[in-house]
């Protein structure tokens, strides 16, 4: 096949590629010569990368690179940097107890700034970074606790958890009191739902017997929430007559939790958690909600 020369574009003087689409011609420009030294540039840094750095796979590890590099053991020099420096800290807190901590301005800021990283990586999956909870896990923020809200109620709820089968776990349950097999027939949850509803303040459906929803508490609601309404923290029964509350206070949800019981459970943090940041997340905790 005859070699053609190269059509040379009218307009700029240049030849072209060859290749038309819809009368356009393709000029055959060289790449900028700036461009050309930086891509060469970078395929000599990235050949030097593999040499001196840890880069490339093996069938039983991978190549250590003449650097002999490595991130992992950088964060062990870091961390362990890190505990020398927190040492007579951490010793202090260890040895301290939680009122000691609260009284000593200096601990009780180690203890919080302790306490909050621990809460990230640890709590704020269920309660949420700001620790305002969620739908089935309470706000921490807002005082009202259902284990109780002083130091050492905190630390007994955050060493051995809620229903976890530790022996030093919260326990206690929500029975179901409606569905086939309750107490309650349909009509009465609804009812006393309502006069709960009433307790809070909240407003209720018209038509409600409240003498009656009253009765109806009374006979199966007061042994753990108490005739006011306000529960038993020995028995993590909430107070029905604040406006908190951990799975809603609208009538479908307080119906759904008169008909089917709840038992929510959390963990225990003893045994993944050492002593002293139980301590300093119980500090952080308390400090949270203010305390009681």
């Amino acid at each position: 096949m005859a070699n053609h020369p190269p059509e040379i574009d009218a307009a700029t003087g240049r030849s072209t590629t060859g290749h038309e689409w819809d009368g356009i011609k393709e000029l055959n420009s060289p790449l900028p010569k700036w461009w050309l030294y930086v891509f060469y540039a970078t395929i000599v840094w990235s050949i030097g990368y593999w040499i001196v750095y840890p880069a490339w796979p093996l069938v039983t590890g991978y190549t250590k690179g003449l650097f002999g590099y490595s991130s992992r053991e950088s964060v062990v020099v870091e961390l362990d940097a890190l505990k020398a420096l927190r040492a007579s800290r951490s010793t202090a807190l260890a040895s301290a107890s939680l009122e000691d901590i609260q009284r000593n301005p200096d601990l009780l800021t180690f203890a919080l700034a302790q306490g909050k990283a621990a809460f990230g990586d640890n709590c704020a999956p269920c309660h949420g970074l700001s620790a305002t909870g969620a739908r089935g896990f309470p706000n921490l923020r807002d005082d009202t606790w259902l284990w109780g809200g002083s130091l050492a109620e905190i630390r007994q709820t955050i060493a051995h958890g809620v229903r976890t089968g530790d022996d030093r776990s919260r326990q206690g349950s929500m029975p179901a009191l409606g569905g086939p097999n309750g107490v309650l027939k349909r009509d009465e949850v609804i009812t006393v739902a309502n006069y709960v509803r009433s307790l809070a303040g909240l407003s209720v459906r018209q038509g409600t017997d409240l003498a009656k929803g009253k009765e109806l508490f009374e006979t199966n609601c007061v042994a753990c929430h108490g005739a006011d309404g306000r529960g038993n923290r020995e028995l993590g029964a909430a107070n029905l007559t604040s406006a908190n509350w951990v799975y809603g206070s609208d009538e479908a949800t307080i119906v759904e939790t008169i008909n089917n019981g709840r038992g929510g459970v959390m963990p225990g943090w003893t045994g993944r958690l050492d002593d002293t940041t139980v301590k300093a997340l119980t500090i952080y905790v308390h400090a949270l909600g203010g305390g009681q």
